[in-house]
């Protein structure tokens, strides 16, 4: 993997930055009591506790900057504790399907977005 070009990540703080008019805020707010879109086996979709969790991907984020808040998905407390390595992943989950579960979240918390009006495709 070559090295990280922080000057090609965006620091979702920055209220210049934002996707057709929605603010990032907006859309951290959007996730609130959603269903989890992560869905890790061992998952309980708890929408109480679901948060936007940023997926990492080189060249679009750095240390201490995260990618904009549409490279993200909707997940509960466990499955955002995985994907931030915080709680160890299922035993029957490789490294590679714990970021692919992530990914696919991500597309799926996209496409909720797009129906429901909150982004333009």
């Amino acid at each position: 993997m070559g090295s990280l070009d922080s000057s090609r990540c965006v620091n979702h703080r920055n209220p210049r930055h934002a996707y057709r008019g929605i603010s990032m805020s907006k859309l951290t707010k959007a996730a609130r009591d959603r269903e989890c879109q992560i869905r890790y086996p061992g998952c309980s979709s708890e929408s109480s506790t679901t948060v936007l969790a940023h997926y990492r991907l080189a060249g679009t984020c750095g240390m201490g900057i995260k990618p904009n808040d549409l490279q993200a998905a909707w997940a509960c407390a466990y499955c955002h504790d995985i994907a931030d390595g915080r709680l160890r992943a299922p035993a029957v989950l490789s490294r590679d399907e714990v970021r692919l579960f992530h990914a696919e979240g991500v597309m799926r918390t996209q496409d909720a977005l797009i129906r429901e009006g909150k982004v333009s495709p």
